[in-house]
């Protein structure tokens, strides 16, 4: 994959990219990630990426001829790359959309800073606009930061072991099971018998149930649109008559 993050502030991101996963990733050749500063591509003597709104208004905007040529020019050829905007009224990122950016050939992340963007960004540029929540940053870079690493980890090889991307929380669209490691009393704080008993189908079972209770303690909304097996509602009743019984 090629990942290209067009942004202003090109520094921010050394550490992303000389740590972790991201840089073992790089390394093993599974990514290819870089960082343009687009105010390269601004005309004129001082490059001045930004203007005031037309019709008036605070703030400054984005002028849309620095991105477009610096889109231009990292586009690789014979590839229609997803050209990602980072903005607050974007469709929020999660699980199901990393894993669908992560079967794209290359991926062009645009950074905007100031009050926003000239609308023929958003018209005749990107392809997708995406935020990473309800609130205002001073800048993309930090969301193109999340979901950079969000996206990378699930590349093959991208993770020493291989089944860790698919049990992550959300994956299945549950939150995940609660872990534990040793030792197996620590303070008279003690592991699930069930996880030192050997028997797998049981810590399977345990597992799952696990997920679901936390899924449902926590976040709710997930089984809105979770399909339950049989197995899985029956577990959810008795999750929710624990609950009850706890309340009383």
């Amino acid at each position: 994959m090629k990942i290209d993050i067009l942004s202003i502030f090109p520094e921010m991101f050394s550490g992303m990219l000389s740590e972790s996963i991201i840089h073992k990733a790089i390394q093993k050749d599974i990514v290819d990630i870089q960082v343009t500063d687009f105010r390269q591509f601004a005309e004129g003597k001082h490059q001045v990426v930004d203007d005031y709104p037309y019709g008036g208004g605070a703030g400054m905007l984005l002028k849309a001829q620095p991105i477009f040529d610096a889109v231009e020019d990292v586009k690789q050829a014979n590839i229609k790359p997803r050209i990602i905007l980072m903005d607050p009224a974007g469709k929020p990122f999660n699980q199901k959309m990393a894993e669908e950016f992560a079967k794209e050939e290359q991926l062009i992340f645009i950074c905007g800073h100031y009050e926003g963007y000239d609308e023929r960004i958003r018209e005749h540029l990107v392809t997708d606009e995406v935020s990473i929540g309800d609130y205002i940053l001073t800048g993309g870079e930090i969301g193109a930061m999340a979901m950079t690493d969000s996206i990378v980890r699930l590349l093959p090889g991208a993770l020493g072991n291989a089944d860790s991307a698919l049990f992550d929380s959300f994956s299945s669209g549950l939150l995940e099971h609660p872990h534990y490691t040793r030792p197996a009393d620590f303070r008279g704080m003690k592991v699930p018998d069930v996880l030192l008993s050997g028997n797998h189908a049981k810590i399977e079972e345990w597992r799952n149930k696990e997920s679901l209770r936390r899924t449902f303690l926590r976040r709710k909304d997930l089984l809105e649109t979770y399909h339950l097996s049989e197995k899985e509602e029956k577990w959810l009743l008795e999750i929710k008559e624990e609950c009850e019984e706890g309340k009383r």
